[in-house]
């Protein structure tokens, strides 16, 4: 199961999801932009106007006001606490490329993950994809998932409000997105990507208090990518279009979290 940032992450399950280009028109489905002024205006001075470059969703530049006040775009991922699962205690422990990248490589060049991913190659091209991130404004964190003192899988949190993402579909301030890549053919098809998704959109929910809804897009042909986030509580809001691919966008709500 494969689920990553380059919008082509779906929860341990390859998937192909890629950041949307230009500025698409909302998509169908019960989603509206209900804002305030207040938060309107905030959300247009945070994204920019054709500013974010990338393409790659969540790790995308861009020009934002919490970022020049020094804000933390994602609260501190690296102090979130860990999360009980049905297959050990879980944790989110932020990418260190001189102890990570040769097992991120190893993954990247599974290709069960790279016919999604797309970064198979030498050391250099995840140190790239990791790098651009690690050295941006704080709107993308990887991390390695870690279950039981193990190191198990790939995750990407990114404020999808101010993502190239946003064009595609009507963002709320402070959407969260997040992107899964499990490293093991072992921890496949047998429900931990499930698991590690509800745990970690419960962590995005416990520790963002202004974030309302974690979103992510698999690509629509990766059923068992789509499948594995309906199990994990997110519910399929619409179809869109994507640069490569056609999305589906599937959205956890914390109003709905004790009810999927």
């Amino acid at each position: 199961m494969s689920i990553h940032p380059d919008h082509r992450h779906d929860a341990g399950i390859p998937a192909t999801d890629h950041p949307p280009s230009g500025t698409a028109g909302a998509p169908a489905g019960d989603d509206t932009l209900d804002l305030r002024v207040d938060d309107l205006v905030a959300l247009l001075a945070r994204s920019g106007t054709g500013t974010r470059t990338g393409t790659r969703t969540g790790t995308g530049t861009g020009t934002r006001t919490e970022a020049e006040a020094g804000t933390d775009l994602l609260d501190a991922v690296a102090s979130w606490a860990p999360a009980a699962t049905r297959f050990g205690l879980f944790r989110l422990v932020p990418v260190r490329p001189e102890r990570d990248l040769p097992l991120l490589t190893r993954w990247m060049n599974d290709p069960a993950v790279a016919a999604f991913w797309e970064l198979a190659g030498p050391d250099t091209v995840t140190a790239d994809h990791v790098g651009a991130q690690l050295e941006g404004d704080g709107r993308s964190v990887p991390c390695l998932g870690v279950l039981d003192s193990t190191p198990m899988s790939y995750f990407e949190v990114y404020r999808a409000d101010l993502d190239p993402l946003a064009r595609a579909y009507p963002a709320l301030p402070h959407d969260t997105g997040i992107h899964l890549l499990l490293g093991g053919a072992a921890d496949r098809g047998r429900g931990v990507g499930t698991a590690l998704l509800r745990a970690v959109a419960d962590l995005v929910l416990d520790h963002r208090p202004r974030c309302t809804r974690v979103v992510a897009e698999p690509d629509i042909r990766n059923a068992p990518s789509v499948s594995a986030f309906l199990s994990a509580g997110f519910r399929y809001a619409a179809e869109i279009d994507l640069p490569g691919k056609r999305a589906a966008l599937m959205i956890r709500d914390r109003s709905l979290r004790h009810v999927l």
